[in-house]
């Protein structure tokens, strides 16, 4: 295909996922940085501790969290995704932006996942795997549970549909061939 031909990522309309993702984003990262924070605080009160910090060091997780908790926020409200004809896009980050770009050709299988927390808020990441991968290959966090199901179905379809073409396709092939 003709680099002029293909379709531009950037032209596509994402969704954005799910409002409820950007308070459980928040959330998680807040709970990393605070539990830092506290061992920084409580680190050197141990009886069994011979550890002398500078009284300012605490402030220096207690800033991070205040900043890891606000980028958070805002990858969160950004984050975004879309179905298109022959693929599924998903753009994430706000320092380091990503945007990942998955044919349906390539995906294998397709699964939803929701650890407690995103259970506490509703969320689903729906998981697509490719051949060869140990992990997923791309993880589109933060829908809901039912955009989570309607893209799965979807995925899944989508694969059903290739492997029906394959399959024609190679039938024939077959009598052409035989």
């Amino acid at each position: 295909m003709p680099l002029a031909e293909l379709p531009d990522y950037q032209a596509a309309k994402l969704d954005l996922v799910s409002l409820r993702f950007a308070p459980y984003a928040a959330l998680t990262a807040g709970l990393l940085w605070l539990g830092l924070a506290a061992a920084v605080f409580i680190a050197p009160r141990l009886p069994f501790a011979d550890v002398t910090l500078p009284p300012g060091l605490v402030l220096v997780p207690l800033v991070a969290l205040i900043w890891f908790v606000a980028v958070a926020w805002i990858d969160g409200r950004r984050r975004g995704w879309a179905l298109r004809e022959h693929d599924l896009i998903y753009r994430s980050g706000l320092i380091w932006q990503r945007t990942a770009i998955l044919p349906f050709a390539r995906i294998q299988h397709v699964e939803t996942a929701s650890g407690p927390l995103e259970r506490l808020f509703g969320l689903m990441r729906v998981k697509c795997f490719t051949a060869g991968g140990m992990g997923a290959d791309l993880s589109v966090e933060g829908l809901d549970r039912a955009s989570a199901r309607k893209v799965r179905q979807h995925l899944l379809e989508q694969i059903r549909d290739e492997d029906g073409m394959d399959d024609a396709a190679r039938g024939e092939d077959e009598e052409a061939g035989g």
